[in-house]
């Protein structure tokens, strides 16, 4: 760091020698978290005072959650794209070396710790991501500009015939939702949101509105009413359920009230509450909308994004934008090589999961599609799709 600039650094531990040299450093300003857990509600609840660190240090041994795991969590939602990631270790060991190579941690220290060097070391360390993460958006894009996908003939004819077909035989419950729609509530029949494609193509994802029309700013007189702060996922790991006891599928983290559960479990239970919105006889949604809800009426005007080439049949479901843009820093850019669907391999392979899918599975899953998608293997996902709807039960 230069003699003017204080670097802000996240320490996760609770050795006292690393705190000590960190808070007699001069140009070194120290926020101080016991372990992962605390870190990670901490980051959660200060993002753009998190935005502005300059590094984070982790000690090797903090408990609850490695230093690893935590490397490993934090890296997969992106929030390391810019930040360094650094460990501290106790001693100089070759063994954890060796793993902080293994996991491409940006840097190992032993104790004690050089402050000068280090300093210097993020400085270098900041620079080198931003011009690296500058040079892997650019490729990245330029990419989807000069070679672009393009659906192949033959999907591209399916898609067409499928969907302008089902638009003419399903045309007079379209005309019949949107009427009986606007017949309910005055507002625009369908409801519009920008969604992310093939080649990071931006488009009108369409819907036919089932909630009425001021539902937004009624927000948050239900969100007391979501399912999801209640329970969303149970109260036990389901993949912990079936090993032995005092066996976990993953690393135990340690809770406030000292009990212990699985890393899994812990971030399956934490992301559901903090994403999803759920509320029984939510009073924002139009009798109508319920209806279609249910029949799943309301997702027909995608029919006509298939039919103007926004996407197919078979693809890696279309993205909020907000969510792509985090996605193309990563290496599961990949799913946007190929088509945005109304169903995919994910939603297939979730049925078969009994709808236990974490979102890196359901992101791998899309780089898988679009390295070995084919239009007979759409035929195949096609028949998959209608096999799960005369089922018993749903995803």
């Amino acid at each position: 760091m230069s003699e003017t600039e204080v670097g802000k650094i996240l320490y996760i531990g609770k050795n006292p020698d690393v705190i000590e040299q960190l808070s007699k450093a001069r140009n070194i300003k120290l926020r101080c978290k016991d372990n992962g857990i605390a870190a990670i509600h901490w980051i959660s609840d200060n993002i753009e005072e998190y935005d502005k660190l300059d590094a984070v240090l982790c000690s090797l041994g903090v408990k609850g959650m490695n230093a690893f795991s935590l490397y490993n969590h934090m890296r997969l939602r992106n929030l390391l794209n810019r930040i360094p990631f650094i460990v501290i270790a106790q001693s100089f060991e070759f063994d954890s070396r060796a793993l902080a190579r293994y996991h491409n941690v940006d840097d190992y220290y032993a104790l004690p710790l050089d402050i000068e060097r280090l300093e210097t070391r993020v400085e270098f360390l900041k620079k080198y991501k931003a011009e690296y993460l500058a040079l892997d958006l650019k490729k990245t894009f330029e990419k989807y500009k000069n070679q672009p996908y393009k659906t192949p003939f033959l999907k591209r004819t399916f898609d067409i015939l499928m969907s302008g077909g089902a638009i003419l035989v399903l045309s007079p419950i379209l005309l019949f939702t949107a009427l009986a729609i606007r017949l309910e509530s005055k507002g625009k029949v369908f409801y519009s949101s920008r969604r992310v494609g093939a080649n990071f193509h931006e488009f009108d994802f369409y819907k036919f509105r089932s909630m009425y029309p001021d539902a937004e700013k009624r927000l948050k007189e239900v969100e007391h009413l979501n399912q999801y702060q209640k329970n969303t996922v149970g109260d036990e790991c389901p993949r912990c359920r079936h090993l032995p006891e005092d066996l976990y599928c993953s690393a135990v983290l340690k809770q406030d009230d000292n009990t212990e559960i699985c890393e899994y479990f812990y971030f399956k239970r934490k992301n559901a509450k903090a994403a999803f919105l759920k509320i029984e006889n939510d009073p924002r949604i139009t009798k109508v909308g319920k209806f279609i809800r249910n029949k799943s009426i309301d997702e027909l005007p995608q029919l006509f994004n298939i039919l103007i080439g926004d996407m197919s049949i078979v693809g890696n479901r279309p993205l909020p934008v907000s969510e792509a843009t985090a996605i193309t820093k990563s290496r599961w850019s990949r799913r946007f090589e190929t088509a945005a669907g109304l169903t995919g391999l994910w939603q297939v392979e979730l049925r078969g999961k009994d709808g236990e899918m974490s979102e890196e599975e359901r992101f791998e899953l899309d780089n898988k599609y679009a390295k070995i998608n084919s239009f007979w293997g759409d035929i195949i996902l096609i028949l998959r799709t209608l096999k799960i709807f005369i089922q018993k039960g749903s995803v």
